[in-house]
């Protein structure tokens, strides 16, 4: 089970960009693969079209899920993440340093 999601706030641990944090913008969960704002970024060279003119543009990568760790909201830290459930049958995600919920 992956234990990011969209919208999550992150903290890269390997690679070009360590340290720094951003937010998820697409999980890929079969490739286990996250693209993070502002983070890892590439340049695409692009062919001129009828609307837009070709050129080299620079854009998000895909970075790979075990490289990055989730930031607790309450504590502002990366954490571990533990799963528990509702008494409604509901999956939540809990923080392992304060032990606040993750919504």
């Amino acid at each position: 089970m992956l234990h990011i999601k969209k919208k999550d706030k992150v903290k890269v641990l390997i690679g070009k960009d360590k340290g720094k944090t951003g937010e998820v913008l697409k999980v890929f969960p079969v490739k286990e693969r996250v693209i993070i704002s502002k983070i890892n970024f590439i340049k695409r060279h692009t062919r001129s079209t009828q609307t837009e003119p070709g050129g080299i543009r620079e854009k998000e990568a895909s970075i790979h899920i075990s490289n990055v760790m989730l930031v607790c909201n309450k504590c502002n830290k990366p954490t571990r993440v533990s799963v528990d459930y509702l008494s409604d049958g509901k999956k939540i995600r809990i923080c392992k340093k304060c032990g606040e919920i993750i919504v």
